[in-house]
């Protein structure tokens, strides 16, 4: 089963100015994501907005049958990048989705948004 990270690359920051940043925060966080991603096991897609405004930067770590989880509040450093990325790893490891909070990097905790149970199985 695929993990996929869902990076909305619109997302701005409170201190985002045009004047000031050339581009949007969410597209200085996908691209550090996407880097980190190379080579694990897990897969990255971008999207124009997760509507989690009052939470950028946002992502979400789903897979098909598992709980899914949408993130934000992130700085778009490499840090939170890394962090992302091995959460999502831990994810794709679990056969649910959830994975033990002790287990969970230093960089996710406090940026949990939400929780989304699986979709049931068709003709449920």
């Amino acid at each position: 089963m695929t993990t996929w990270i869902t990076i909305c690359d619109t997302c701005k920051r409170d201190d985002w100015d045009e004047a000031t940043h050339s581009r949007s925060h969410g597209e200085d966080l996908a691209e550090r994501v996407e880097r980190h991603a190379e080579g694990r096991n897990v897969r990255t897609r971008r999207v124009s907005c997760l509507m989690g405004c009052g939470h950028g930067c946002n992502v979400a770590v789903q897979a098909e049958g598992k709980l899914a989880y949408t993130l934000g509040r992130f700085t778009p450093d490499d840090e939170a990048a890394a962090a992302i990325v091995d959460y999502a790893e831990l994810h794709a490891q679990s056969e649910t989705g959830q994975v033990p909070f002790k287990q969970w990097p230093q960089g996710v905790k406090g940026h949990f948004v939400t929780r989304h149970p699986p979709l049931p199985h068709t003709g449920d």
